[in-house]
């Protein structure tokens, strides 16, 4: 079993905001992505490499409600609250080893689909982020081809993601035991008693930019 980093999550109240919190950073546009029936939600798109992206995802006030807690704790967001980077997902060949693997509870292994993509995915059944989204979420593709390889090319370029925690050493532990093979991701140590949180450095065609939870990170 190996994982690698598949991509950033910007949570946000609204599909409109999030785009605009993302924009405003990177300074490029974001791509449309679509709708997540069993979810409720929708998203927008960058592409960030040939096998990395950010997603902007939101509630879909065109959609039905969901029967369960969407995913991302979208469902916690206030009305007009800030977006934020709010977790990543890495990607497996093997979702059930790698589930196994994990020192967290991931939730459930759902099957999910966005147009003609498909996937299967780790959701917990109140749509927690664990560790504060620091604890990635698993994501295996039922696809031949990345969804990355799919959108416009921004001259984005995923440099680093930061995964800041009081518990470094755990954090790590919990990778490696994960087999991730990715030196992107960094894991940065916080005084007790502080909220975990991500920074991601992103390389535009305006230079090095930050995303996290607002644009003074």
């Amino acid at each position: 079993m190996q994982t690698f980093l598949d991509h950033i999550a910007v949570v946000a109240p609204d599909l409109a905001s999030g785009t605009r919190f993302v924009e405003q950073a990177l300074g490029v546009s974001l791509q449309a992505g679509g709708q997540h029936p069993r979810m409720g939600t929708h998203n927008k798109l960058l592409r960030l490499g040939d096998d990395v992206y950010l997603e902007v995802i939101a509630a879909d006030p065109t959609a039905s409600a969901p029967e369960r807690s969407r995913w991302f704790e979208l469902d916690q967001m206030a009305p007009g609250s800030m977006p934020r980077l709010g977790t990543w997902v890495i990607r497996t060949d093997d979702i059930v080893a790698a589930q196994a693997a994990c020192s967290w509870d991931t939730g459930p292994i759902e099957s999910m689909t966005r147009g003609a993509l498909a996937w299967r995915i780790t959701i917990p059944a109140d749509g927690s982020l664990p560790e504060s989204g620091v604890a990635p979420t698993l994501i295996q593709w039922d696809v031949p081809s990345h969804p990355a390889n799919m959108l416009d090319d921004k001259g984005c370029t995923l440099q680093a993601l930061e995964l800041f925690h009081p518990e470094p050493d755990r954090i790590c532990d919990a990778l490696d035991a994960l087999n991730l093979h990715n030196s992107k991701v960094q894991v940065r140590a916080l005084p007790a008693g502080t909220s975990p949180h991500l920074i991601a450095h992103i390389r535009t065609p305006h230079g090095l930019r930050m995303l996290s939870a607002d644009f003074s990170a």
